[in-house]
């Protein structure tokens, strides 16, 4: 991207607001992978203003429920990692790395708070010693309505590293670190009409699709995303024609209509097609993800800035938006597919090395921390979703994968969290948006411009992390 004229002066004076008529305040989307997305993630990410999709290997009554307590989390305060006081101290350094914010909370039946754990607590006690034996009482407290202001001030004045947020009674809230309450001043969260975070829910095109898109309706997705490898096929046109009359009726009936994402597509004619059974929004990208191996097995695919740029204008045509999906492993990649026209970028490998995403924390011979990740699309993923098939059927299906079924993704010491990769991506992007002279996203689709780059040219601008 070539800079331009600019009479931005802050970073922090662009509009991130994702233009695909989800309004979400900052244009991300943690793709609807089994191995990214749950309750975790979709309310970390909803609290920074993004949105997390729940896959659709999931029965629907545990998104359900997942959904729920999404919704019942506090819009501001971080959902904290929560023990009683005769969980093992084994079993409590386990959950401590389910979240970024380091510690556990010690309550009793009713979530009034004993005190905290955190890994310093622990470093000579037994494995097997209980909570409340190495617990500390020295506890910040506020009210919830405490400003994040507020709250780092007071941290700040006692020298303590979170803050739990209770109510009259002394029942936790969440909690909030120093960071946590800087990052709050910054993003804004994505919230329903009802002012509780938002969360989307994928479905396939196989089975009873009626009866999956009213579940996800009625489980209160805030997105409905109509999800295969290969979207621009008839089966797809004709499930998504019935998730349409599905979603427009339950609209009727209760006045809350929910867009419809439709993928994946990385042409101008399936845009255009999907947008016609019903597309609200385009979900672009065939064979870039990190766990995809679509090109290399089958030679499709398109490159995906190509696909986003024709996809964007296709789908602006029409009155619509798209999400740019996969190919995303810098702050870059997202900011020049918002330069080409996406409304959101969807991340999916790179959001599962992070506390956040599903999976267990492994560590592997050197000591370093990492997940497991896997393609949708792979003999693991698919063993997941055809588990009430016989047994000749799943494993005839299991034959014909086209993705990573076991990758290590290690998690960053220096951005452990998909907050902090957040951090990176926003500030990377504001700064793109800053070079273009551009205050919105909308702007900065207008006013970037973008130029082919030769591979030396690529790494003339990769930076060194030693001397050559």
């Amino acid at each position: 991207m070539v800079p331009s004229r600019s009479g931005i002066s802050s970073r922090l004076d662009v509009d991130l607001t994702s233009t695909d008529g989800l309004a979400t305040p900052t244009p991300l989307v943690a793709a609807n992978m089994t191995a990214v997305s749950g309750r975790r993630m979709a309310e970390t990410m909803a609290r920074r203003g993004g949105l997390a999709v729940f896959p659709q290997d999931i029965p629907s009554d545990v998104v359900a429920r997942s959904i729920e307590k999404v919704k019942a989390a506090h819009p501001v305060f971080d959902t904290a990692v929560t023990v009683s006081p005769t969980t093992t101290v084994g079993e409590t350094l386990s959950l401590i790395g389910k979240r970024a914010h380091g510690v556990a909370v010690v309550v009793d039946g009713d979530r009034r708070v004993i005190g905290l754990v955190t890994p310093q607590d622990a470093l000579d006690a037994d494995r097997f010693a209980q909570a409340k034996d190495i617990m500390t009482t020295d506890v910040t407290r506020v009210a919830p309505e405490s400003t994040p202001e507020e709250v780092f001030e007071r941290l700040s004045e006692q020298h303590q590293k979170v803050a739990l947020a209770v109510d009259a009674d002394d029942r936790l809230v969440g909690l909030m670190t120093p960071k946590g309450a800087l990052r709050s001043a910054i993003y804004s969260p994505a919230l329903d009409h009802e002012g509780r975070l938002r969360a989307g829910v994928a479905v396939g095109i196989n089975g009873d699709i009626p009866a999956k898109v009213r579940a996800a309706l009625e489980a209160r997705a805030d997105v409905i995303v109509m999800d295969t490898a290969h979207g621009h096929q008839e089966k797809m046109i004709s499930a998504l024609s019935l998730a349409r009359e599905v979603r427009d009726a339950f609209a009727g009936e209760t006045g809350r209509r929910v867009l419809i994402v439709a993928g994946n597509v990385v042409t101008p004619e399936g845009c255009d097609d999907l947008i016609d059974a019903g597309a609200d929004i385009l979900k672009v990208g065939v064979g870039p993800g990190a766990m995809c191996t679509t090109r290399m097995q089958t030679g499709v695919g398109r490159p995906q800035f190509s696909a986003v740029l024709e996809c964007a204008e296709a789908a602006s045509a029409r009155g619509k938006s798209i999400w740019a999906d996969g190919g995303v492993r810098h702050p870059r990649d997202v900011a020049l597919a918002l330069a080409a026209g996406a409304g959101s970028v969807m991340i999916g490998s790179w959001f599962a090395g992070t506390h956040e995403s599903t999976g267990d924390q492994l560590v592997d011979n050197q000591g370093r921390v990492y997940k497991e990740s896997f393609g949708m699309a792979s003999a693991r993923a698919v063993r997941q979703r055809t588990r009430e098939q016989s047994a000749f059927d799943r494993a005839r299906a299991a034959m014909f994968e086209e993705g990573i079924s076991s990758s290590r993704m290690y998690l960053d010491p220096r951005r452990p969290g998909v907050e902090d990769l957040i951090d990176w991506i926003t500030s990377g992007v504001r700064s793109s948006c800053t070079y273009a002279g551009a205050r919105s996203l909308g702007e900065f689709a207008e006013r970037a411009v973008v130029g082919v780059q030769s591979g030396s040219g690529y790494e003339e601008g990769r930076p060194l992390d030693q001397s050559w």
